[in-house]
């Protein structure tokens, strides 16, 4: 009974501070009504931006959500995004539907150019697209440029960086990424 009572009032919570967004970013923000997000979950979107949100979506506290002016984020239907997940869009970030983040998963479009300077804050960027029923692991970092294809898993405390066909398990041992496709 307790528990149910929580998940309407996250809903009822996911709602309203979705319609403020809204308000702010009217064309640019598309969301669902049976969303549930926690209170200590961020999502900031910069002028110009494009946040689709899928349905039913799960995002657990202390998740971070980004999307910089002029990016796109689009994340599928059923997608669960646990606790201390960061995504960053300065580009474009696609997630498919059923995808389903462990904690402290991270997801970058962009690395900084070091060759101009931090200080400048100029990023490389390359779109990152993760396929249906994708499964990531804890403590995995996907970077820029990475395509992973539909049905597959990600080992826990990944880094990750390419493309990767589907039906994949990726797995990152000391100095190598070794994947395996699915028989």
């Amino acid at each position: 009974m307790k528990r149910n009572i929580i998940s309407i009032f996250y809903v009822i919570y996911s709602l309203c501070r979705l319609s403020l967004l809204k308000i702010f970013h009217f064309e640019k923000l598309s969301f669902s009504y049976l969303n549930v997000i926690s209170p200590f979950a961020e999502i900031t979107l910069d002028s110009g931006a494009f946040l689709k949100l899928g349905k039913p979506m799960r995002i657990k506290s202390g998740a971070k959500i980004r999307v910089r002016e002029g990016a796109e984020l689009s994340i599928g239907n059923n997608t669960y995004i646990n606790h201390g997940c960061f995504i960053v869009s300065h580009k474009r970030i696609t997630i498919g539907n059923n995808v389903q983040f462990g904690p402290n998963v991270l997801v970058y479009d962009h690395d900084h150019d070091f060759r101009v300077g931090l200080i400048n804050e100029e990023y490389l960027c390359s779109s990152v697209e993760i396929g249906d029923n994708v499964w990531v692991g804890a403590n995995t970092v996907i970077l820029r440029g990475t395509k992973i294809g539909d049905n597959s898993v990600i080992g826990a405390g990944s880094v990750i960086k390419g493309e990767f066909p589907k039906n994949t398990v990726i797995v990152q041992k000391r100095d190598t990424t070794q994947y395996f496709i699915k028989r």
